[in-house]
């Protein structure tokens, strides 16, 4: 009997294909890294699919004598040598500060495989969503006193209010994504949730596709720095307007359109996307860095499964959550 790859699998193998960041002009002094990073963009796809949050419990996986892991055993080795544990530890640990380039690279691509919004769209929507701290809050008394009362509250994380979900503890996505019929994600970062948007958004704006001509985005992005951002790279941001409402210049209903283009774009996106990766609970890790592998790692993880979709002719979006949890 043949037996057919399974999909993690796939999904492992598709990381040797896809384009990778510019290295840095200039060397890390110390010595040459033996292990490049493709091989623990690997680890960090069977991390994801596998819901595994650290290094310890990834190698425990590996080691399992299953065909599907001897398989990809054999995949994160480099001229046959398999990495130590410590090796595992610091490049894993090291992986979150390059993975908003790498979604960036990755997010290029994926713009190339979609001509329908090469030739007539052109715009992106930018926006975040909040994800929920593990464990418990850190109330604003306590900070200010520089007490933790319980050992499970994330002292890294922060506080903001959302006009939906109230005051939240946790983190924010910042999302960059294609508007049109497929909703892909071309650039993210993850911060504490008290960094304002308009903040965020000037490095995600530089990072977009050259083809990338319209930036929609909401009310939070009306501000002066969002505005040198787009004009630096020759693109037309499109917000709601500050004052009562109805506004009635001359472009009011052109900024409608754009704003429900927005909307049905990067809201459809980001449930989309915390439906697939039980984004809607409180995420299931401690700390920036280990946060940022976590939410970051799932995003790249979603762009591979529609670069996989998308290249074997498959409706990208639709079916993408049975996808992956069958993965």
């Amino acid at each position: 009997m043949i037996l057919q790859e399974t999909v993690l699998v796939t999904l492992v193998k598709l990381v040797d294909a896809i384009p990778m960041p510019s290295p840095p002009p200039q060397r890390p002094r110390g010595r040459p890294q033996f292990y490049p990073d493709r091989l623990f963009l690997k680890a960090l796809v069977i991390m994801i699919v596998r819901h595994l949050q650290t290094p310890h419990e990834l190698r425990s996986v590996l080691d399992q004598p299953t065909a599907e892991m001897q398989t990809l055993r054999a995949l994160m080795t480099e001229a046959g040598r398999y990495p130590s544990r410590w090796t595992w530890d610091r490049r894993l640990k090291a992986i979150p500060a390059t993975l908003p380039a790498q979604i960036s690279c990755l997010g290029h691509c994926l713009a190339t495989l979609l001509p329908s919004w090469l030739t007539s769209g052109r715009a992106v929507a930018i926006d975040s969503t909040i994800l929920r701290a593990r464990g418990g809050v850190w109330h604003k008394k306590d900070r200010e006193k520089g007490v933790v009362p319980h050992t499970s509250i994330d002292t890294e994380a922060h506080w903001t209010k959302s006009g939906w979900h109230g005051w939240v503890y946790g983190w924010k996505l910042h999302v960059v994504c294609l508007v049109g019929r497929v909703w892909a994600p071309i650039g993210a970062v993850l911060t504490p949730a008290n960094e304002a948007d308009n903040e965020v958004a000037p490095c995600l704006i530089d990072e977009l596709p050259p083809e990338a001509r319209f930036v929609l985005g909401d009310i939070h992005y009306n501000a002066p720095n969002v505005q040198e951002a787009c004009d630096r790279r020759d693109r037309i941001l499109v917000t709601p307007q500050y004052g009562p409402y109805p506004h009635s210049d001359g472009g009011v209903e052109v900024r409608r359109i754009f704003h429900e283009m927005r909307s049905r774009a990067i809201e459809n996106f980001n449930e989309h996307f915390k439906g697939i990766f039980d984004g809607h609970a409180q995420v299931p890790t401690k700390g920036l860095v280990n946060t940022q592998r976590f939410a970051l790692g799932a995003l790249f993880v979603y762009q591979l499964a529609l670069l996989h979709r998308l290249a074997n002719g498959m409706e990208p979006c639709v079916g993408l959550k049975a996808f992956l949890k069958a993965a």
